[in-house]
């Protein structure tokens, strides 16, 4: 073949290959625009039907619910706040809150156009284009509350207003939807200027310089620049523009007026509003520069006092106070916040007075434990009667009156005058509990663990304190350093013995090997603060710092059978609908069985008939002689100087406390107790006055049927045994043979021992087998 055929050849080869290649890449092509043509198709009609499936789901999801009238929509926008009120038990109304929130509308020409743009370049820079909602955004925004992913935003100028002043902040598809039906009935109603004129006026601008929370842009331009709206320079409008998106976070003022430490949260949310102005052709880049290095600090206004003209009193500031705890805790979890963080100072003062707007603009009803009558009544003799307390030392008082089965406190008094003394002497004043804690720390374990039962020995003899900063000094109950004898477990409880229940509570921890014991499996369930106080010796006579309340509480465990109920003030809180906000749940917790906690009234309805450390009873019988029939228990205390008179007495149904003392913390005299009796005598008759059923004085306390009932030694407390002989320095003694019955929760007694009893020396020992249990017993003052 000659080369030109083969040029030839080679030629048409080459051809054919691209040839070849042109076919095949023709083929693709129409392949794919083929496969685009379906894909269009599919998109566009899936895209229909989502269309149509989503119009669908619409209208099921507005269904019911009715386009609002012009009329209907006006109120509702233009609406500032709604009235809170506290009402006791029975529905009454304890006091209507006034909201704290200073508004002070005005016509859009008084509104600087500043402002205006400033807010429609941060909130809403599509505003004069859409009708009230942009689809995009919200296909945006609902995507993201079904995949988590991405900003959930997409609510226009006009649907936050919707949802500020007419729904709520509840994330559904619902209340989306209804929020843009909503919104487009506003846009078809109200001009634009309209719609920035409603939501300049209603929304929330943080605080002012009294500290006051503050709505509308005119209170926001008074209250932090001290200037009217339309007289707002670039800088103030940018400012005040950007707070209500978090006006509690942007704010510059705290609650009391002073100006936070930490501005600049606010200055950066400023300058992010300048720069969207700017953004926005609304400034220019000079007027927006010159804007951001302006020194807004220098305008804001000094802090002033203000008077609220709030109702006070102590039952409305411990009401709100506990509300405003409740609601904070409750926006804390919406916002997945952690009990820690919750915490921190910082966080919670937020949260506190986010919670403050809430309650006093959102029509909440905080419904109370507290009944009227009751409460009244107690009211009435803390100013009729507390004066028994003084003896000229100017005493202060706390009582709480709480019912056992529930925990619920259906009274108190806070303290003798609010207006001399506002301080809160039932919730809030944390002093020395006395003796009055022996039963919830001393006896009450000792009987649950099964140590000790009611006729057991316990040395009274003069003993030393072996630690901290008494050691070496002598126990004493005020001057009584001592009965040189071993007193029964209910002897010892009746004349409120330091030296015996020092000896119980270090066999407790002894036997136990742990200084935390009693603390981490008993107080701690019932809530007693969580000091270091209770590992101490001392602890024993009241050394640890508690609450009227919490002292209360204890008490209350033991008169429900062992089981702890938390004190509650606040059954509901309800919104302007009459929905439940907040229920408050039961959460029983058993502190002592059953057997210790009947064993325990057993010995404490002894302290009270007894009559050794308080003629709590016979003042009551001088009163209402039915009242003191009924089946009291309790227990005193008293600490170093009087400086503490307690007293609290349970029914099987209430239990009822009272603290009295100085404000000072100075001592007073031993007739302290006696006082606090008398007063506490006409405290329960004027309950029991007001409202009989809550006392239940029918009822008596019974003994739990796994009660053991032991016949044990009258001398020893130990069991018995017909040929019982013990060594005594050298010779064998026999156990006297008088016998009683002693209560135990737990275990048995032990033998006859020449140590039988808790705590005592060896020569303590020999003088009691030697001269018998004298009746030494002298009458503590607590």
């Amino acid at each position: 073949m000659s080369q030109q055929e083969k040029n030839s050849k080679k030629v048409k080869q080459t051809k054919q290959q691209k040839n070849s290649g042109w076919f095949y890449f023709h083929i693709v092509i129409r392949v794919l625009q083929s496969l685009l043509l379906v894909v269009i198709s599919l998109f566009i009609l899936f895209g229909a039907l989502g269309a149509g499936m989503g119009a669908g789901y619409f209208a099921y999801l507005v269904e019911d619910t009715k386009p609002p009238t012009k009329e209907e929509l006006e109120k509702n926008l233009e609406d500032m706040d709604e009235t809170s009120h506290l009402a006791y038990a029975n529905g009454s109304n304890i006091a209507t809150i006034k909201s704290d929130i200073k508004r002070n509308s005005v016509d859009s020409d008084q509104i600087s156009d500043l402002v205006k743009k400033a807010v429609i370049a941060t909130e809403d820079e599509d505003f004069y284009q859409h009708k009230g909602v942009v689809p995009k955004a919200v296909l945006r925004a609902l995507v993201s509350e079904v995949t988590g992913i991405g900003s959930s935003g997409g609510s226009t100028l006009t649907q936050q207003i919707v949802k500020q002043q007419i729904l709520s902040d509840e994330v559904t598809f619902e209340r989306k939807a209804n929020e843009i039906l909503i919104a487009n009935q506003v846009e078809s109603n109200f001009s634009k200027d309209e719609i920035v004129e409603m939501y300049l006026n209603v929304s929330p601008f943080g605080r002012n310089n009294e500290g006051k929370n503050i709505a509308g842009v005119q209170e926001a331009a008074q209250g932090i620049f001290g200037v009217d709206a339309d007289d707002l320079n670039l800088p103030q409008a940018a400012f005040i523009a950007g707070l209500p998106q978090s006006p509690i976070t942007y704010s510059p003022y705290t609650n009391s007026g002073e100006l936070q430490e930490d501005l600049e949260p606010g200055l950066e949310r400023k300058d992010y509003v300048l720069f969207s102005m700017y953004r926005n052709h609304d400034i220019s880049k000079d007027e927006y520069q010159k804007a951001k290095d302006y020194d807004l600090t220098a305008d804001f206004e000094e802090q002033e006092s203000s008077d609220d003209g709030n109702e006070q009193s102590f039952l409305y500031n411990t009401v709100m106070n506990e509300a405003l705890d409740i609601i904070a805790k409750q926006l804390a979890n919406e916002d997945n916040v952690s009990g820690e963080d919750f915490a921190e100072e910082e966080t919670y003062q937020n949260y506190i007075q986010e919670a403050q707007q809430k309650l006093a603009n959102g029509g909440y009803t905080v419904n109370t434990t507290i009944d009227q009558d009751i409460y009244n009544a107690m009211q009435d003799t803390a100013e009729n009667y507390g004066y028994l307390l003084d003896n000229n030392n100017q005493v202060e008082v706390g009582n709480v009156y709480m019912d056992n089965e529930t925990g619920k406190i259906l009274g108190f008094v806070g303290g003798r005058n609010y207006e001399d003394n506002q301080f809160n002497h039932a919730f809030n004043s944390t002093r020395q509990a006395g003796s009055a804690i022996k039963p919830a720390l001393v006896y009450g374990p000792a009987i649950d663990q099964g140590l000790i039962g009611t006729e057991s020995r316990v040395s009274d003899y003069p003993t030393k304190w072996r630690q901290g900063e008494n050691k070496g000094d002598p126990i004493v109950n005020a001057t009584n350093k001592g009965t040189k004898t071993f007193q029964t477990v209910r002897e010892s409880l009746e004349h409120s013995s330091n030296i015996a229940s020092y000896h119980i509570y270090r066999d407790i921890l002894d036997e136990e090997d742990d200084t935390s014991f009693v603390y981490d499996n008993y107080l701690k369930k019932m809530n007693y603060p969580d000091t270091d106080s209770w590992t101490y010796e001392s602890a024993s006579s009241g050394v640890p710092e508690v609450t009227t309340l919490q002292q209360t509480n204890g008490f209350q465990a033991l008169a429900n059978d062992g089981v702890y109920q938390e004190g509650y003030l606040i059954d509901s809180i309800t919104d302007s609908s009459g929905d439940a906000l907040y229920k408050h749940k039961e959460n029983p917790e058993r502190v002592y069985s059953k057997q210790a906690a009947s064993i325990m009234n057993d010995l404490m309805r002894g302290v009270i008939d007894s009559g050794h450390t308080t003629e709590f009873k016979s003042d009551v019988s001088n009163l209402n002689y039915s009242l003191a029939n009924a089946d009291w228990v309790g227990k005193t205390g008293t600490t170093d100087d009087y400086k503490d008179s307690w007293l609290v007495v349970s029914t099987p149904k209430a239990t009822l406390s009272s603290w009295s003392g100085r404000e000072d913390n100075q001592g007073t005299d031993r007739d302290a107790s006696k006082r606090t009796a008398q007063y506490m005598s006409y405290l329960a008759n004027s309950i029991y006055q007001a409202n009989p059923d809550s006392l239940g004085a029918d009822e008596d306390f019974e003994l739990d049927d796994d009660v053991k009932e032991e016949e044990v030694s009258e001398f020893t407390g130990t069991k018995v045994d017909d040929n019982d002989t013990v060594e005594v320095d050298g010779s064998r003694m026999s156990v006297p043979s008088d016998t009683t019955d002693s209560y135990w929760a737990k275990g048995t007694p032990p033998g006859p021992s020449f140590k039988f009893g808790i705590g005592g020396s060896d020569n303590n020992y020999e003088d009691y087998w030697k001269n018998g249990p004298e009746d030494n017993n002298s009458d503590n003052d607590d």
